[in-house]
C-alpha cells in the first residue's frame, strides 16, 4: 500500500488529497487501475506453462486427429485433468486451431460438361433404367443411347442385369453401325458401374472415343438421357409390368421404331429423329415451307404477322451451353 493510501486511511480522503497536494481525481485513477490490473489476471486463469502443456498435449501424434471433447474424457480416464473442454477450444482459438481436427477424405471437384453438337454423331447420351419385370422384386435393364443433335435413338438393348461388357458391346456395335471415325464422338454418361467400367474405356480409347461424365447427383447434366426416359415411360399405353424380359423386348421394339420414325420432335423443329439422323431435315423444312406459301398466297389476310416460316433443327445442341461472357 503506498502512502496516498495510508493517509486516506488514517485522515480521510480530502485531508490526505490536501496534505499531499494530489487531487482526489487521481486517487480514483489509481484505485481504478489497480482494479483492472486484478481482473486482468484472474485466478482462475492458467498461467503461459500450464496454456502450452495443454496446446502440447493437443497436437500430440496421439491426439491431433481426436476431437476435444474425446481428448477431455481420455485423460481422465487416464487420471488427468488439465482444464475444461471449453478452455481447451479457447487455447485452440487463441492460436487459430478452432477447425475440423480430424484427417477426413475430401471429395474432388467435378467440373460441368459442358458439350456441343452441331450435327449428328458428335456427342451421344446415354443411360441406364430400370423396367419392371412380372414381380416386384424383378426387374430389367433398360440401356438407351440418344443422339443429341437428332434426338434418334442409336441403339438399346434390354438386359436381366447390368455390366460393362453388355454396354461395350452396345456401343461398339453403335460406332460401327454409324461408321464413327477416330476423335468425331464423345460419349457423355453418368457416373454409374457400366459407364465407368474398364472394358468399356478400352473400347471407347481404342476406337477414339472420348468420354464425359455428369457430375454427382446432378441429372441436369443428362437432360437427353431424363427426357427421353419419361417419353418412354409416361406413354399411353406402357405397362405397369412386363410379363418377361421376351415381352418388354417386344415392346420397346415397337416403342424405338415409332419414337425414331413417327414421333415429332419438339426440339427440332417437329420432325422425326430419323429425318434429323440421316440428313433429311432440309428437305422436310422446304416441303413444310411450300404448304405455307401456298397458304399465304391463297388467304393473306389470315397471316396477320406476315407470310409465315417453317421452323429449321436448331443449329447447335448443347449440354449445359456456357453464359455469355
Amino acid at each position: 500500500m503506498n502512502i496516498l493510501e495510508r493517509h486516506v486511511e488514517r485522515f480521510g480522503l480530502q485531508e490526505a488529497c490536501d496534505a499531499l497536494g494530489v487531487s482526489r481525481a487521481t486517487w480514483y485513477r489509481s484505485r481504478n487501475s489497480q482494479k483492472t490490473s486484478d481482473r486482468r489476471h484472474p485466478p482462475r486463469k492458467l498461467d503461459a506453462v500450464e496454456r502450452t502443456d495443454v496446446l502440447t498435449v493437443l497436437n500430440s501424434e496421439r491426439y491431433q486427429d481426436e476431437a476435444v471433447p474425446t481428448v477431455h474424457a481420455k485423460l481422465l480416464d487416464e487420471g488427468v485433468y488439465l482444464c475444461s473442454e471449453r478452455t481447451m477450444y479457447r487455447i485452440l482459438k487463441a492460436e487459430h486451431q478452432v477447425k475440423q481436427r480430424q484427417h477426413e477424405r475430401t471429395h474432388p471437384e467435378y467440373k460441368k460438361p459442358e458439350l456441343l453438337a452441331t450435327g449428328p454423331n458428335q456427342v451421344w447420351s446415354w443411360d441406364i433404367t430400370k423396367v419392371k419385370g412380372p414381380k416386384p422384386w424383378i426387374f430389367y435393364d433398360l440401356y438407351v443411347v440418344i443422339d443429341i443433335f437428332s434426338r434418334c435413338v442409336v441403339a438399346w438393348c434390354l438386359t436381366e442385369y447390368e455390366s460393362g461388357e453388355q454396354a461395350r458391346a452396345l456401343i461398339g456395335a453403335a460406332c460401327a453401325r454409324e461408321g464413327i471415325r477416330r476423335n468425331q464422338l464423345i460419349v457423355h454418361s453418368d457416373r454409374g458401374r457400366a459407364m465407368r467400367s474398364k472394358c468399356l474405356a478400352d473400347l471407347l480409347g481404342e476406337l477414339g472415343v472420348g468420354r464425359s461424365f455428369n457430375r454427382p447427383h446432378v441429372s441436369n447434366d443428362n437432360p437427353y438421357s431424363e427426357s427421353h426416359f419419361k417419353t418412354l415411360k409416361y406413354r399411353s399405353g406402357y405397362p405397369e409390368r412386363f410379363g418377361s424380359s421376351e415381352d418388354a423386348r417386344s415392346y420397346m421394339r415397337a416403342f424405338f421404331q415409332w419414337y425414331s420414325t413417327e414421333h415429332r420432335h419438339s426440339g427440332i423443329a417437329m420432325m422425326t429423329p430419323m429425318d434429323v439422323h440421316t440428313g433429311r431435315a432440309d428437305e422436310v423444312q422446304s416441303r413444310r415451307q411450300a404448304v405455307l406459301d401456298a397458304a399465304y398466297q391463297k388467304h393473306p389476310e389470315r397471316f396477320v404477322k406476315g407470310a409465315p416460316q417453317a421452323r429449321g433443327v436448331p443449329e447447335e445442341v448443347w449440354i449445359n451451353k456456357p453464359k455469355a461472357a
